[in-house]
């Protein structure tokens, strides 16, 4: 669900997986974790997260979310600034090859 100034997605990372280490210009995010086990990396900070943790992120903090459990790992991510478009996403490492 997108409006302006915020947009909600449903993310799941598979076990094992893992987002993009990456920052965004425009938004900052909060992520709410519905299911699973995780580590979020944060400014190069690890935070081990399990269903009801959040995390908050800030505009231009280097951040990625693995799956370090035998289920997926399923999390709810608020956006919310002044642009939010996909191209706001600045992919520093990435093991899928979208650097």
């Amino acid at each position: 669900m997108q409006r302006p100034g915020y947009k909600v997605k449903t993310i799941t990372v598979l076990p094992q997986g893992e987002i993009s280490l990456q920052l965004h210009a425009h938004r900052n995010e909060h992520w709410y974790i519905v299911s699973g086990e995780g580590l979020v990396t944060k400014n190069g900070i690890q935070i081990r997260v399990l269903a009801g943790d959040s995390v908050d992120l800030s505009v231009n903090e280097e951040h990625r979310i693995k799956n370090i459990g035998n289920d997926n790992l399923i999390f709810i991510e608020v956006a919310q600034g002044d642009y939010l478009g996909e191209d706001d996403i600045v992919r520093l490492e990435d093991k899928y090859g979208r650097v």
